[in-house]
């Protein structure tokens, strides 16, 4: 079978990797390897499929379906692996063969690939209504949150918003009009690490999409970018989800406050804390997608930021 990685994989990582680093290339013969060393059956290419990985719908040799995910260094799959390890499919995708240590995947196993739980790929938590939608994205959200392992090697949240309070910096001194908002959202950073509450294993890009339907449990995380950090970090992307919604409406910045009170109500964080991240967490993809040509996305986010 050809393996030809969906347009949206390619655009995205035009964006992360501009110069490229050759792993679009060599996916067709890494994607044949992992198939035929696991003695899989491929099914399809899930299309449109996701920003930083191609995922294959597969069997493997009993006849069981499975999920063949191939991701590029630079996405993490190894943390991804050893996160799925650590939550056991509590709340999240199972890993259908060993691994789970970022000293190394199981053995024979290659890097950047991970064999996972077949879920239901055309069914997320969006589909549902707004209202039940959150709930059940915060549900989820909830078992996610657990101790990390005592000698884990997850980036920080410190560690990961530094990477991109520099690039934000960057981007502020070279465009004038975003300059305001990436301020209010470097200052909002400092304030919130400079008392970290308890830290969690976080999933690092949650949002509704990324919650699909399963057999074992109705609703099951996927696609973790995972961090070490407080609650509401992860839940400070939730909190813009549908933001094209947000923005088209009268109400949008009096409904995104709603939201942030009942997201942080339900889960038990700070709502002020929670804004704090909010803010600078949509800052930070607003000032990337400007950066990349993402000329509509940037300004749907920092109109969102706005409201915050």
């Amino acid at each position: 079978m050809a393996f030809e990685p969906p347009r949206r994989l390619v655009r995205a990582l035009g964006e992360t990797a501009p110069d490229g680093d050759g792993w679009l290339a060599k996916l067709p013969e890494v994607a044949e390897r992992a198939v035929a060393r696991r003695e899989l059956a491929v099914e399809r290419v899930q299309v449109p499929g996701g920003r930083s990985s191609l995922v294959v719908l597969v069997r493997t040799a009993d006849g069981t379906p499975a999920v063949l995910k191939l991701a590029p260094r630079r996405a993490r799959p190894e943390s991804e692996r050893a996160a799925l390890a650590h939550w056991g499919g509590l709340g999240a995708v199972q890993l259908r063969e060993g691994g789970g240590a970022h000293e190394g995947c199981a053995e024979g196993a290659d890097e950047g690939v991970l064999l996972l739980e077949r879920l239901r790929p055309d069914v997320s938590v969006r589909s549902l209504p707004e209202a039940k939608a959150l709930l059940e994205a915060a549900g989820t959200l909830r078992r996610l949150w657990v101790e990390p392992p005592g000698s884990h090697r997850f980036e920080t949240v410190a560690e990961r918003t530094g990477r991109q309070a520099a690039a934000m910096r960057a981007g502020a001194v070279a465009d004038d009009e975003v300059a305001p908002l990436v301020d209010a959202a470097l200052a909002a950073r400092e304030e919130l690490l400079a008392a970290p509450p308890e830290q969690r294993l976080l999933h690092g890009t949650f949002r509704q999409s990324k919650v699909l339907a399963g057999d074992r449990m109705p609703w099951l995380a996927v696609g973790p970018d995972p961090v070490v950090g407080e609650g509401a970090f992860d839940l400070a992307r939730l909190v813009r989800d549908r933001v094209e919604d947000l923005v088209a409406q009268p109400s949008g910045a009096s409904t995104t406050r709603r939201r942030v009170k009942r997201l942080a109500e339900s889960l038990e964080v700070d709502q002020e804390r929670l804004r704090g991240w909010a803010l600078f967490r949509a800052v930070e993809s607003g000032v990337r997608a400007r950066r990349v040509g993402r000329k509509r996305d940037s300004e749907l986010l920092l109109e969102f930021a706005s409201w915050l």
